[in-house]
């Protein structure tokens, strides 16, 4: 269940904003004013957040500077009575993902909200797979990257491609002249035994124990298999 957090100080449209967005499925946080918004933002932080300008305490505009500032990235929808196209931009440019004038069609706003949350969904969904996760282990597909527990682990070009492989045929039993296809090229001529090689050199850096592998495991007379 997604959530999302009103930071409304007009309780009318607080209240009816709660009610319209728990009976579209989503969870939902409310703030009357802008120092307890930022809080919730920040402590437990949103999947959107419906953001009013003008707000007791901290307005909408220093909250969206402040969660910049501290690398939150959360979707926000402004609310507000100011019409002028200098708010609008001054809310853009802050990081704001829409900006919605007051008075509003509720049902208008629901639409936006979902929208901006698709948004936020496919760019999730295109992240995960430029990574994938085994243990304490991240292969960053984009940045070319082996990581453990968030360090780089050094690899060459060709450890790197190889692991790549692997990994998005995970479960498959792959034999040795596919993976020297796929990997050197057609028009390598090596033998089964440069893979081993290179396997050998991948165990010692993602195995526990390379000698009894776990995640690059034989399988007698093919190839190999990658087991997450």
């Amino acid at each position: 269940m997604e959530t999302v957090l009103i930071v409304e100080d007009d309780p009318s449209i607080r209240l009816g904003l709660q009610k319209n967005l728990k009976f579209e499925g989503y969870d939902v946080l409310t703030a009357a004013d802008g120092e307890r918004g930022l809080q919730l933002a920040i402590d437990r932080p949103p999947d959107l957040i419906i953001l009013d300008i003008m707000l007791p305490k901290i307005s909408g505009f220093e909250i969206c500077k402040t969660l910049k500032k501290n690398n939150i990235n959360v979707p926000v929808i402004m609310l507000s009575a100011k019409d002028q196209e200098i708010d609008k931009i001054m809310g853009l440019d802050l990081g704001a993902d829409d900006y919605v004038t007051k008075p509003f069609n509720v049902r208008e706003l629901l639409a936006r909200i979902n929208a901006v949350l698709r948004r936020k969904r496919r760019y999730e969904k295109e992240r995960r797979a430029e990574r994938f996760s085994f243990g304490a282990f991240t292969l960053d597909f984009k940045g070319q990257v082996l990581l453990r527990d968030g360090q780089a682990i050094e690899t060459s070009v060709r450890e790197f491609k190889l692991l790549k492989f692997l990994i998005e045929n995970r479960g498959k039993v792959l034999e040795r002249r596919e993976i020297l296809n796929k990997v050197w090229g057609y028009d390598y001529f090596g033998t089964a035994r440069t893979i081993d090689n290179f396997i050998t050199k991948l165990r010692q850096k993602i195995e526990d124990n390379p000698e009894k592998p776990r995640h690059i495991v034989t399988v007698r007379g093919v190839g190999y298999k990658f087991v997450p």
